[in-house]
Parts: structure tokens; C-alpha cells; sequence
């Protein structure tokens, strides 16, 4: 991965963003295209000094063991504001740079953010596997678009995502009578094998193991 290749021209207006938001999801596989999975990866991003610094961690578990095999935390000066449906813009170079400092790049990406459940399909975690051709799945914890029926409350129940009439994820319950996630395809994985990845990489909490070790990194 060439960092200094991906950064090159890194958009600080709206107005780019948005343009390079349209062209990219074009390039989303939105099927399986991954090979076996031993390494999964959760990338989660935090900020210091008020928001001037973008903190970003990668926390790399083996699967399906879940067990912590390596990290790295990432700090550079954040570029980009703060405006909701353009959070990847604001993140995502402080995550490249972390992934950048693995000895190895893992073969799957659950990312803290939207996938396909984005206005523009095309959320932090299509962005960041497009760039890095690594499979990825947006988990987030909340929803920012589309409408969704009641999902049943034992873990492993979803109901589907839509928006303008088009299915562009799930909402997974991870445990049972807790509030669901928002499952979406980032790059390279279809829904139902994102939703069963994520699935499996849930124990006894809410969020995946994935998700869990990144945050605690990204939040020190």
C-alpha cells in the first residue's frame, strides 16, 4: 500500500469530496471477492486537541479465534471537517496511515462507520476498501439513512436497510434485547456473508471483538 500515493490530493472541500464520492462507488464489489479469512482487522478512529489531531487504530485479531494479534495507532493533523455523510474524508488518513505500519495487512476490514448505507453509497468502510482493495464491512452504531421494520429480538435477527427502494444493508440484533447495529457492505463482501463475519465476531457484547479492541486503542 502506498500511502503517499493515496493521499496525494486529498480533497478539503465539500464540493470534491462529493465528486470523488460519486466516481469511486462505481468501483465497490458489492460480492464475495475474499479469500480465507485468518485475520480480522477493527479500525476505529478518536480525536485529540479539540479535534485538530485525528487519532486512528487498527487492532488485528486472529479468526475465528478473536484473539489480539497486532495494533498500531496512527496521529496526524486532521484536514477535513466535520460533516456528517463525509466522515471517511475527516478519518480516513489517519487510518491508512496506521494500516500502513502492519507488518501484514489483514484479509478483512470491520470498520466503525457506514458501507453502502450511506446517500452517496459510498460511507468510510467502501471508501477505505476501494483504496486499499481489502474486503470490508461498515458496522456502525447508528443509522444514517433508509427505514427498517422491527428486527425480533434474539441475537442473530436482521431485518434489511432500505433507502429509495433498494436494500442497503441490515440491522442485526448482536445480542439478545440490545439495541441492533447497521451492517453494510464496505468493498468486496456481500451483505449476508458481512452480516455472518460480524456475527462471528461478536461474544457477550454489543459490538464485535473487532470493534471493541480498535476503539479502546483509538480512544486511549
Amino acid at each position: 500500500m502506498n500511502l503517499r500515493s493515496l493521499l496525494r490530493d486529498w480533497p478539503t472541500d465539500v464540493a470534491s469530496a462529493r465528486a470523488l464520492q460519486e466516481a469511486l462507488s462505481e468501483r465497490v464489489i458489492r460480492e464475495d471477492a475474499l479469500g480465507p479469512v485468518h485475520r480480522v482487522a477493527g479500525v476505529d478512529v478518536g480525536f485529540e486537541d479539540g479535534g485538530k489531531t485525528t487519532r486512528a487504530a487498527v487492532a488485528v485479531l486472529d479468526f475465528p479465534g478473536l484473539e489480539l494479534q497486532q495494533q498500531a495507532i496512527a496521529r496526524r493533523p486532521t484536514v477535513f471537517p466535520y460533516i456528517p455523510g463525509y466522515l471517511s474524508f475527516r478519518e480516513l488518513p489517519a487510518v491508512l496511515q496506521a494500516l500502513a505500519r502492519l507488518p501484514q495487512l489483514p484479509d478483512l476490514l470491520l470498520c466503525d462507520g457506514q458501507g453502502l448505507a450511506h446517500p452517496r453509497r459510498f460511507g468510510l468502510a467502501c471508501h477505505l476498501g476501494v483504496l486499499t482493495d481489502l474486503p470490508s464491512i461498515g458496522v456502525a452504531k447508528s443509522r444514517l439513512i433508509g427505514e427498517h421494520e422491527e428486527v425480533p429480538a434474539d441475537k442473530g435477527s436482521w431485518v434489511p436497510l432500505t433507502h429509495k427502494g433498494e436494500v442497503v444493508g441490515a440491522v442485526v440484533r448482536t445480542r439478545t434485547n440490545v439495541s441492533p447495529l447497521f451492517i453494510s457492505i464496505g468493498h468486496r463482501v456481500s451483505l449476508e456473508t458481512a452480516i455472518d463475519y460480524v456475527l462471528r465476531c461478536t461474544t457477550r457484547y454489543r459490538l464485535p471483538e473487532t470493534t471493541r479492541h480498535a476503539h479502546r486503542l483509538a480512544s486511549g
